[in-house]
């Protein structure tokens, strides 16, 4: 059996490996150039008279460390291997190899070979960073942050944010945030399919004087159809998901809006939305309820919530968007807030970390309705120092209470 088979994990990022690895899904290293251990050790003498001055220690393979380190006679003693052959095209006069063609992908960390399709050097084997490995947005009253996370190959959340006037020339800001089913194919197509969708639907009917709570409901219904037709599309197969179940893609979404005096959440799935006012002596409060294994089981009475959260089925979810889904019941609701305060929105890769609206509160920045942006960096920062084993996806929405008598557009 060879090394690469019984390596348990990367020597480069200690991530777990699975039989058959070649290159380590999360960083990229290249298992192949990893020798085989040897099969014997000398043995060691205990005390023998030192004659000479004591050499160092060979390991049984080489290593790279970040001082510099100069051989006999000045050489580097473990230099870089050359590039691979299939790094650029040779020329077919010289016979020697092209650097990659003016504008193409070249490797962030050999520098030689070209990006394939699927993000990995074609010469080292590393794997490129994602454009969706971490995302930011800030659009006057709302502001989102999205990231891959300490563990996951690729960021499978997405988010769109919107902002939009009402017939009466009042604003209208839109946050939606999407969380892709991991076990689902092509899980990050799906919520960046719902996202765009349900946003493009709330920016069309919200203008046209359709209330938000049922714009809210008609939007899933949009995003629904979006997820629904991915799965009649064959996507492209992915090395790294040769072995993943080729179900229907899948998502869940969370949605605020605040338009007309009004505040307006929806949702499916186990994503959420909180209440956080500027005012840190009242109560904060969750606005969504779970479609969870969890939430059920507390639902019925069967569980108390911290047991039922604390069981390795709690995260199973019972509504999604996705063409193997059951009857789609998107779930909405409407509050009008006496007093001013932020709506934070999303996935489970943060509120993992803070469940709680008490621990939200405590966690988002007391500024957070001045500094939307910096806010959610906050949180996803919480995340990521809690351990970061999830997609971390936020949007931080303002919510400001007009001055008395400025009156609503919606009662």
């Amino acid at each position: 059996m060879s090394q690469t088979h019984q390596l348990a994990a990367c020597p480069g990022c200690e991530e777990p490996l699975e039989t058959g690895d070649l290159f380590c899904g999360a960083c990229g290293y290249d298992l192949s150039a990893v020798p085989e251990p040897p099969l014997d050790h000398p043995t060691i003498e205990m005390a023998s008279p030192v004659a000479a001055a004591p050499q160092q220690p060979q390991l049984p393979y080489s290593v790279r460390t970040d001082e510099p380190d100069a051989g006999p006679g000045g050489a580097d003693e473990y230099p870089l291997p050359a590039p691979d052959p299939r790094a650029a095209e040779p020329d077919p006069d010289t016979h020697v190899a092209r650097p990659p063609a003016p504008g193409a992908r070249v490797c962030v960390a050999c520098r030689a070979g070209r990006v394939d399709g699927d993000g990995y050097c074609e010469n080292c084997g590393h794997a490129q960073p994602r454009e969706r490995d971490h995302m930011e947005q800030e659009l006057g009253g709302v502001s989102a942050v999205s990231d891959r996370g300490l563990r996951h190959h690729r960021n499978e959340d997405s988010f769109a944010l919107s902002s939009t006037a009402l017939p009466d020339g009042s604003p209208a800001v839109v946050a939606v945030v999407c969380d892709g089913v991991s076990s689902a194919t092509r899980p990050d197509e799906a919520s960046a399919a719902a996202a765009a969708a349900a946003n493009e639907a709330l920016l069309a009917a919200l203008p046209q004087g359709t209330h938000p709570q049922q714009a809210m409901h008609d939007a899933i219904l949009v995003a629904a159809e979006a997820v629904n037709s991915l799965a009649q599309e064959p996507g492209p197969a992915l090395a790294h998901d040769q072995h993943r179940h080729q179900n229907a893609p899948a998502c869940t979404l969370v949605a605020a809006i605040s338009a007309g005096g009004l505040l307006v959440v929806g949702w499916i799935g186990d994503s959420r939305a909180y209440w956080v006012p500027d005012d840190r002596t009242t109560a904060p409060a969750r606005l969504t309820e779970d479609d969870s294994w969890a939430a059920q089981m507390v639902t019925a009475g069967l569980m108390s919530e911290a047991d039922a959260y604390a069981d390795e089925r709690a995260h199973a979810i019972t509504g999604w968007l996705g063409a193997d889904a059951y009857e789609l019941d998107p779930h909405t609701a409407s509050f009008k807030p006496d007093r001013s305060g932020v709506v934070v929105v999303c996935t489970d890769g943060l509120w993992n970390y803070a469940e709680g609206a008490e621990e939200m509160a405590r966690v988002i920045p007391a500024d957070a309705a001045e500094r939307p942006l910096q806010s959610a960096r906050v949180l996803v920062g919480h995340a990521l120092d809690g351990g970061g084993h999830d997609n971390v996806t936020v949007a931080v929405l303002p919510f400001a209470v007009a001055e008395q008598g400025a009156g609503s557009a919606y009662n």
